[in-house]
């Protein structure tokens, strides 16, 4: 169910994106698509910043009717569900309708007002309908211990990302989404994709172990050991 989908060629001019599917079991991918069912029955799902669309593809095959959105080019060929090219820092495009489930995999991080974002985003929302999102932690143990050595790295993916425009631990997460109108309900942790940052050894023994001992470690102290925070939130009824 989990198996990559062979990422598409970028246009000409265009970089090609250095995120694609996490086939870790402990990593933000599979927790976040343990999450929703494997049956879709034709509900709706919105993937903002899909990317490639490997999250959009996987929920499609599943029977989800699902609209993914990215800049121009994110997804080439004919994917297997609506694709709408945007800016997602320039705000939502016109969609039809709304979403029983709102996807956003590692995005509100890379945009310059996630706030307005998502409260933007909370009107798409059907009733009962839920977001669903993946959250790196600037609060884990390696970020801190980078920034005590007084080092800002920049990367072309992870913690340190230098297409990330903001920086969020746990508690800053909640303030934002609270911010919103947007409750935390289930929250699950993720380990460190080991198996990304050596692909040389991914799929060994030794990566195995490692991403399930830094999975276990998230689950026992979720603020200082997990990777990203995989959460789901629903509309306040004070809000």
């Amino acid at each position: 169910m989990l198996s990559a989908m062979p990422r598409p060629e970028s246009p000409p001019g265009q970089a090609r994106s250095p995120y694609g599917l996490k086939k870790s079991p402990y990593a933000s991918h599979a927790r976040l698509l343990g999450m929703l069912p494997s049956e879709g029955n034709g509900r709706r799902v919105l993937d903002l910043g899909c990317a490639s669309g490997y999250v959009a593809a996987i929920l499609a095959g599943r029977g989800f009717d699902v609209v993914g959105v990215d800049r121009a080019g994110a997804v080439a060929g004919v994917p297997p569900f609506t694709f709408v090219a945007a800016d997602l820092d320039a705000g939502l495009p016109p969609l039809d309708g709304r979403f029983d489930v709102i996807v956003m995999a590692d995005l509100l991080e890379h945009l310059r007002d996630p706030l307005a974002f998502l409260r933007a985003t909370r009107g798409l929302l059907a009733p009962g309908g839920v977001v669903l999102a993946s959250l790196p932690n600037s609060g884990h143990v390696y970020f801190r211990l980078v920034i005590l050595s007084g080092r800002f790295p920049a990367h072309d993916r992870g913690l340190f990302d230098r297409t990330h425009v903001h920086f969020f631990t746990l508690a800053s997460w909640r303030e934002l989404f609270a911010g919103a109108g947007l409750a935390f309900g289930r929250l699950e942790p993720t380990g460190v994709p080991v198996g990304l940052a050596f692909p040389r050894l991914e799929g060994t023994a030794a990566v195995h172990f490692a991403e399930w001992f830094s999975y276990a470690l998230a689950g026992m102290w979720k603020r200082l050991f997990a990777y990203q925070f995989v959460v789901t939130a629903r509309p306040r009824e004070d809000a």
